[in-house]
């Protein structure tokens, strides 16, 4: 282990936040500070963002989906050497956005020195538990605490050799930089590369019902031949016709395999789900036969589905599955209707539902700031007061990129249909419907709010295969997605900041993480660990309480200068500290 003199001793033990079971936070003042072992690097946090998903993480404790344990990417014997790391039902430390200073490393870590500031990036992608993968804050031990240890076997992507720990500079502010995490989410959400056309080498399922050709499949296979077509067709005196159609894919060179019965086809193996027909009941069955990023193609032939559908919205969101389909006979022309990614156009009509939360605002800053001509945003809450605090967060960029906002309580008001992208920020499935029911010819729908896996809404399917609407969800982000906020930010185009709206300490976390959970706050919250006896402060109330850190804010908005102010405080009294 390498300590240089300059970083000073490491203290024996901690503060940290700790979710010990279901519900159950603790603020425990006492935990050890591990010294890193050959491979593993000892990083100070400076300071880390409270998210909606943590409420999600106390809620579930070792139900949720990233607490399970590693299924491959690492070796259980290195799984073993890695204090941090608490999957299942050992005690973990929540926290996911944060930024940190290295101040010890191994003897074998090879591209980490200490002294580096870095941005964590927390989604261990290649490190797949059995429901989603690991991650930083879930059952890797996260950045509520003041030291965090991890191990550079874990924290470099194995294909492209890029850190998971990316270095920045001096100049921004820790809550900036520890925002750029969930910035970075949202970017996600609009980056990812969408597909048009069946995945290379996998599993096609394909059904048809009664009185369904079976057209359009022969181009979409020959430029991306399927490992195996699995084939289920109907029993009447068409299948024979729809047999040829299946057996003509087989001499494109797929494998084919014929079934009877949807007793007999796999659940979640499928990377397309090719539907001739209209059979509500089906597909609702045939859904969960997609792998994860699996897509589901409707070919109605003009056949109408004729009641809502049951659509597993959770995991158009944690597992990036897809639905498309069309009203003709020929399943190349859902494919076609797929777009290259879920990013705004020029002349969209954008509706961000839940704008006034700390997500929705990032949603309706990012959009504000993309220099799209004629585009339009709808900003959708029912808190007026909310919608006033994003009305003045988000003015400034507005004003000057000349865009043109609207501000509505849907309480009030009554939104018309027509628009051509909707950003969704609230978990709730009757919002997925009513977005299908909003949406225009062409209208993609962003489910960034984070519906538990398994979740379904009422979607009308009809409606939805007629307008061409188009369902994305992403869950985290990677790191290319934080590297572009952080240029942003690095160039004075963005300011993270315009999101915070209230600081911490570890007193404040079970505080922070109601309001995250009850929506009551207009804001991200930030922690900061060399603070742990404060409590809870809203911007708003700083000129009351702390009036010196109020001084140093800008129009309300949080700056590295009134980050400095803050840790400099003297803390003298329970009370003083905002508890």
């Amino acid at each position: 282990m390498t300590v240089p003199a300059s970083a000073g001793p490491i203290p024996s033990t901690q503060h940290a936040i700790q979710i010990v079971g279901a519900g159950q936070l603790v603020h425990n003042r006492t935990k050890p500070v591990p010294l890193p072992g050959p491979y593993q690097i000892l990083a100070r946090i400076e300071a880390c963002g409270i998210c909606f998903s943590d409420t999600k993480l106390l809620h579930q404790f070792s139900a949720h989906p990233r607490k399970s344990e590693v299924r491959s990417g690492l070796p259980p014997e290195v799984l073993a050497e890695i204090p941090s790391y608490a999957p299942g039902e050992l005690p973990t430390v929540p926290g996911h956005e944060a930024v940190c200073r290295i101040v010890a490393v191994g003897d074998r870590v090879l591209q980490h020195r200490v002294g580096e500031r870095c941005l964590v990036q927390t989604d261990y992608r290649h490190l797949p538990t059995v429901l989603a993968n690991a991650a930083f804050g879930y059952n890797f031990e996260g950045g509520l605490e003041e030291y965090a240890l991890l191990d550079e076997r874990m924290i470099v992507d194995p294909d492209s050799g890029e850190r998971f720990l990316i270095p920045v500079g001096e100049k921004l502010s820790a809550s900036a930089l520890a925002l750029v995490e969930p910035w970075a989410c949202v970017e996600a959400s609009y980056a990812y590369p969408e597909r048009r056309g069946l995945r290379p080498h996998e599993r096609v399922l394909v059904v048809a019902e009664p009185g369904h050709a079976i057209k359009g499949l022969d181009s979409v296979v020959e430029a991306a031949r399927p490992s195996e077509i699995v084939a289920l067709l109907d029993a009447d005196a068409g299948r024979g016709a729809q047999r040829a159609a299946v057996e003509a894919l087989a001499a494109r060179g797929a494998t084919v395999t014929w079934v009877s019965s949807i007793d007999d086809v796999p659940r979640e193996q499928f990377a397309d789900v090719v539907y001739f027909g209209a059979d509500p009941s089906r597909i609702e069955i045939l859904q969960d036969c997609l792998a994860p990023r699996g897509l589901i193609n409707i070919v109605t032939g003009g056949w109408r589905i004729g009641r809502l559908v049951a659509v597993d919205v959770g995991r158009v969101h944690y597992d990036l599955t897809r639905w498309v389909g069309t009203q003709t006979d020929s399943a190349m022309n859902s494919y076609d209707a797929v777009p290259d990614d879920g990013e705004l156009r020029p002349g969209d009509r954008l509706a961000v539902i839940g704008a006034a939360g700390p997500m929705g605002l990032m949603h309706v800053a990012r959009a504000a700031s993309a220099g799209l001509r004629g585009l339009s945003i709808v900003a959708v809450d029912i808190d007026d007061a909310r919608l006033e605090h994003l009305r003045h967060a988000v003015a400034p960029l507005v004003r000057s990129r000349d865009v043109d906002l609207a501000v509505i309580n849907s309480r009030t008001t009554e939104l018309a249909a027509g628009f051509s992208y909707i950003a969704l920020m609230v978990p709730a499935p009757s919002l997925v419907r009513q977005a299908v029911d909003l949406a225009g010819d062409g209208c993609r729908i962003n489910i960034f709010a984070g519906f538990a896996n398994r979740t379904r809404a009422d979607i009308d399917l009809d409606r939805y295969i007629a307008q061409r609407c188009y369902l994305v969800g992403t869950s985290g982000s990677l790191i290319r997605d934080m590297k572009v906020v952080l240029a942003k930010l690095e160039r004075n185009e963005l300011d993270t900041n315009i999101s915070l709206d209230a600081v911490t300490g570890f007193e404040g976390v079970g505080d922070a993480l109601e309001a995250v959970a009850s929506r009551t706050s207009s804001g991200k919250i930030v922690v900061y660990p060399e603070l742990p006896d404060l409590g809870l402060v809203r911007l708003s109330e700083l000129a009351e309480r702390f009036p010196a850190v109020a001084d140093k804010l800008a129009g309300g908005t949080w700056t590295r200068e009134a980050e400095r102010a803050l840790l400099a405080h003297t803390w003298t009294s329970t009370a003083d500290a905002g508890r």
